[in-house]
């Protein structure tokens, strides 16, 4: 079993554990975070749904996202990530929201540089999102997202 499957054991198992419902809006990873969560056993018991929102007029139009935010600092950036995560949350009426954005390739995008990542974690007790500068082709910069996306969505789980 891969290190993601294993992440996204424990979060499941953590989310069902303390009644906690988990929804996702992606951007770089298209899905990916909702899909691994739904492979694993138990998902449906925390799984609210998830939002692929890859083009600006989603994250602004269905995720909430400012349409101001967006045009001063694109769509790759820390407060987007937390927009977004805090938007999917509301909007799929889960208790934490978990979003990605970033560059997986082959060239920069929004003046930030092949393999920057933000991923966003929202509560009822607010969002923050966390910054990483992975390597690699399109695929392994994914994955890497997928997995720290799971990797914080562990850490924002009650232990």
């Amino acid at each position: 079993m891969s290190n993601l499957h294993r992440s996204a054991e424990a979060a499941v198992a953590k989310a069902r554990e303390h009644g906690l419902t988990v929804a996702t809006g992606e951007s770089l990873t298209a899905g990916m975070i909702a899909a691994v969560l739904a492979d694993t056993p138990g998902a449906s018991a925390m799984l609210q749904g998830g939002i692929v929102a890859y083009q600006n007029e989603v994250k602004s139009g269905v995720l909430g996202v400012s349409a101001e935010l967006l045009a001063e600092v694109g769509s790759v950036d820390g407060r987007v990530a937390e927009a977004m995560a805090a938007g999917t949350r509301t909007l799929c009426g889960a208790d934490i929201g978990v979003s990605s954005t970033g560059v997986a390739g082959p060239d920069p995008h929004d003046g930030k540089a092949v393999g920057r990542v933000y991923i966003g974690i929202a509560t009822a007790s607010g969002s923050f999102a966390s910054s990483y500068d992975f390597e690699g082709n399109r695929a392994e910069i994914r994955g890497q997202a997928c997995a720290a996306a799971l990797e914080q969505l562990l850490k924002a789980l009650p232990s």
